[in-house]
């Protein structure tokens, strides 16, 4: 059990190495604080699709074996909502860590606690040698990555956010969202590597396990980067202006839980979309074609790529025509894409690329405005805390259940039920964008 004053010293220690780096007392400039948000973030996914891409190429054979690959597969897939479960806890008990002991020690307990319990599933042993113990240990560590990440969030995206011109709010507020593909990017690739380089018997022996280390350095250079700007004069600045101070979840909802409720709606399409172009096609592909993971997970890499110039783009396209519109076009692309989906699935090696590519650019359009959507709804008093928990509700009842009822609906009906599965999110993204007005008149 983590001692909180403790904690709160080694905090202490840390953001003081943290302001040696800007001991020459020059302001962060708007740059450094898009790279921190843009680092933080990177770290966050990393750990998320570490797990994930796991859950579909090694869990079932190393805590399932006793099952088919598909039971395997859902079973997987069950334990994977786990951490979006917890993540409002989270980010509950960390507001209050926040509030008594300050940002910096509740960044640095939740990183080492993020980190950690990825980390720790890397010495798991498997079913075979530690029976149903094995996956009560996989599912809370699981509990832990989601209750982790709700103390995660630092503010940096809402300081850019505040700090923005008028016409660029757009642009600001893509930045944050360059850490999913990114991080994407980097989990993807290394699995791949691994997984084309060993054989099958060590890659599930040990291979697997490297990327589960490597979360908790990745984690650890995060932190530092992020306590870097927490430190800063114009972060102490904003606080002081009660810009970004946490306000308790209750509050929040008692002032404006309309506000949560509708911002929580707007990103369904893209959170809808999001595992269903990274977790869900790897399971596809693992359990219905001969193709190697290795080489999907190539078209991947390139699929990320194109999810990163196309969330810069969105930025772009949002500054010109506002962020309520580009949501809109953005939720019809994918609505589109949701009617070709079983087609595409089913059209062999070259449609199951085309799938990839076309989702992860759609993705990155629709994805790189969620951040501002979730934020601009807010008051004052409540931005900071309001954004940080109506994005966890938000990834709750888009994404936690994606890749097991996208699966499992799948085997029964067909692709057919993926396309359905996003549809859905496309309705609830223009219902919320039709009633929330306040977005309609930020954008003017």
């Amino acid at each position: 059990m983590i001692q909180m004053p403790d904690a709160a010293l080694h905090s202490a220690s840390l953001e003081r190495d943290a302001r040696l780096v800007n001991a020459d007392d020059h302001e962060a400039s708007a740059g450094d604080i898009a790279l921190g948000v843009v680092i933080g973030r990177t770290s966050e996914f990393f750990d998320f699709f570490v797990y994930a891409i796991g859950s579909a190429l090694v869990f079932p054979a190393l805590f399932f074996p006793d099952f088919t690959p598909l039971q395997g597969t859902l079973f997987a897939f069950a334990i994977f909502p786990l951490a979006f479960l917890a993540r409002p806890v989270g980010s509950f008990v960390f507001m209050a860590v926040d509030r008594r002991y300050g940002r910096g020690t509740k960044l640095t307990v939740a990183l080492f606690l993020l980190g950690g319990s990825t980390a720790s599933i890397a010495f798991l042993p498997g079913f075979e040698k530690a029976g149903w113990w094995a996956v009560a240990s996989l599912a809370l560590f699981r509990l832990g990555q989601g209750f982790a990440l709700g103390g995660v969030w630092d503010g940096l995206a809402s300081l850019l956010s505040l700090n923005a011109p008028q016409n660029k709010r757009g642009w600001y507020a893509m930045m944050p969202q360059l850490g999913a593909p990114l991080g994407f990017a980097l989990a993807s690739g290394l699995f791949a590597y691994l997984y084309g380089t060993l054989t099958t018997q060590d890659f599930l022996d040990w291979g697997w396990r490297y990327p589960f280390f490597v979360a908790f350095a990745v984690n650890v250079v995060a932190l530092f980067a992020r306590l870097r700007l927490v430190a800063t004069r114009e972060f102490s600045t904003l606080l002081d202006k009660h810009e970004l101070q946490p306000t308790t979840v209750f509050s929040l909802l008692d002032n404006e839980g309309r506000n949560v409720l509708i911002g929580a709606f707007v990103p369904l399409a893209s959170f809808a979309l999001f595992h269903l172009v990274t977790v869900f096609p790897l399971a596809w592909i693992a359990l219905n074609t001969d193709r190697s993971p290795a080489d999907f997970m190539s078209v991947q890499l390139i699929g990320a790529v194109l999810c990163v110039v196309s969330v810069v783009i969105s930025g772009l396209v949002a500054d010109r025509i506002g962020r309520r519109s580009q949501l809109a076009i953005g939720a019809v692309l994918i609505g589109l894409f949701a009617l070709a989906a079983p087609f595409l699935l089913n059209g062999g090696r070259h449609g199951e690329t085309l799938f990839v590519l076309a989702g992860f650019t759609l993705l990155g359009l629709s994805f790189g405005q969620a951040s501002g959507a979730l934020a601009s709804n807010f008051s004052q008093r409540f931005r900071y805390t309001g954004a940080a928990f109506t994005s966890d509700v938000a990834w709750l009842l888009g994404a936690a259940f994606a890749p097991l009822v996208a699966l499992s609906l799948s085997d029964l009906i067909g692709p057919a039920a993926v396309g359905a599965y996003l549809l859905s999110g496309v309705l609830c993204t223009l219902g919320a964008l039709r009633v929330n007005r306040q977005l309609e008149v930020q954008d003017r």
